[in-house]
């Protein structure tokens, strides 16, 4: 096979692996802090109870993420030199501010999070769960705005020529805040609150199934759903906002959400479909005629620069972005139906009367997890041919020095030992969500007679 082609399913493997875990850590962290403030708040055990349990699913995502990211970082040097040296200078400066600014803070008050319960007071430990959510929100901060400037670069320029060409900062606030930093960052935070919503909502709903942690799993829901309904929400928002980003900065890729071609026509949103390339048409697809024209200018006989405008060398892959994006579209809206009927099950105090729905939040929990990694490959997909928009070709930011069968060997072996923390993971989870949050109470019985032992004798 083409090493290029080889390089990119390599990378797209293992990021695609590690975006598992970072937003359910982030999700997780959020509730922990409602979770956690509300035993401050109310003295209510079961909330302590309830704390002490996601502390340790937190702690699991974020040691399975922490493995799995590290080996992008080598990918960039091994596989992709070219694009290293050329990005150097801002991957260098968002990286390191995301190690100082973000892991440091998450890692640094972690051991307080998960082993200062009985070590330091209620309000310390508070702050401490506070500090780790916030590290985790920051740690996305940094990595979507490195993300973003290869979407829309800003505060830049270009110095050397050749191979020995490469961008350097003269503005790191223009580079930070670069055209679709924030519209990008604020939809990525969203959908990782989704998934730790939904996770929790998940792991709930089978334990009332289950008639076990009722009083608990009633209350963990109520928190959850209400992330859920503003999580949804904003996505919807952001979203559109991101597309409306897109089509000002990236307007190829707009065109490839939406198969248009024709840059003289007005563009319609589909329902569904299935592309042909080569006939430039929608086969067996629903559409609503003018309706991304209106959403883009408030005009449904607008046109829209359709993808006829680029040379067929710089149109992205048509199909694999349009299913990506619309499949993510849909999800989005599916997590907003199932967020808001939830919200009014459980204002009428019926959520649990409805095994049904019940069974709806146990298998939810896939669906932020699949529109996460379907959302990143319409974004990235989106963008080529470019590795850095308008700037650096894919094909030209590889490394001259790997060989096909030196990638294909360590894509075989990163899929094994990726599988392999992939079922870890699942049955570490899997014990937990069967212990329950009994384990939690056992140990700090434990520590309680131990510590009163010890204070006896001494």
């Amino acid at each position: 096979m083409d090493v290029e082609i080889l390089a990119r399913l390599q990378f797209a493997f293992t990021i695609a692996f590690h975006y598992i875990y970072p937003p359910l850590s982030i999700g997780i962290g959020v509730l922990l802090v409602v979770m956690e403030g509300l035993y401050l708040k109310t003295g209510d055990k079961v909330y302590e109870r309830m704390t002490k349990f996601w502390v340790k699913v937190f702690a699991l995502t974020f040691a399975i993420g922490v493995a799995t990211g590290i080996v992008m970082e080598f990918e960039f040097g091994t596989n992709w030199a070219t694009y290293s040296r050329y990005v150097g200078d801002i991957f260098g400066s968002a990286l390191a501010a995301e190690g100082i600014f973000a892991f440091f803070l998450e890692s640094g008050f972690l051991a307080i999070l998960v082993f200062g319960w009985n070590k330091v007071s209620p309000k310390v430990h508070f702050f401490s769960t506070l500090m780790v959510s916030l590290g985790s929100m920051m740690s996305a901060v940094w990595i979507v705005v490195a993300n973003s400037w290869q979407q829309t670069p800003a505060g830049y320029h270009i110095v050397g020529e050749g191979l020995n060409a490469r961008a350097e900062i003269t503005d790191f606030w223009e580079m930070i805040f670069n055209p679709s930093s924030i519209e990008r960052l604020s939809h990525v935070l969203s959908g990782a609150w989704l998934a730790g919503a939904f996770l929790v909502l998940s792991v709930s709903a089978y334990y009332i199934l289950k008639n076990r942690h009722v009083e608990m799993s009633t209350k963990a829901i109520k928190i959850a759903l209400s992330l859920a309904i503003l999580a949804s929400l904003f996505q919807l928002f952001t979203g559109h906002q991101s597309a409306v980003g897109v089509s000002e900065t990236q307007p190829a890729k707009l065109a490839a959400y939406e198969a248009h071609f024709d840059s003289s026509a007005h563009a319609s949103v589909y329902l569904f479909g299935w592309v042909d390339e080569e006939n430039q048409k929608v086969d067996f697809g629903i559409e609503v005629p003018g309706l991304l024209s209106y959403l883009v200018y408030g005009d449904s006989e607008a046109p829209v620069t359709g993808l006829n405008a680029f040379p067929e060398s710089d149109r992205p892959p048509v199909n694999i972005v349009f299913q990506s994006y619309h499949l993510m579209v849909a999800i989005g809206f599916t997590l907003i139906v199932i967020s808001l009927l939830g919200g009014f099950l459980w204002f009428r105090n019926k959520i649990t009367h409805y095994r049904w729905f019940l069974y709806i939040l146990v298998f939810s929990v896939l669906l932020p997890q699949v529109a996460n990694q379907i959302g990143w490959i319409s974004a990235e997909v989106g963008r080529q041919p470019w590795i850095v928009y308008g700037l650096l070709r894919t094909s030209e930011a590889l490394s001259k020095a790997v060989s096909a069968e030196q990638v294909l060997f360590s894509l075989i072996l990163f899929i094994i030992i990726y599988a392999f923390l992939f079922v870890l993971f699942l049955y570490l989870l899997n014990e937990k969500i069967k212990h329950g949050p009994e384990e939690a109470e056992q140990s700090s019985r434990l520590y309680s007679q131990q510590k009163h032992l010890f204070d006896k004798t001494n």
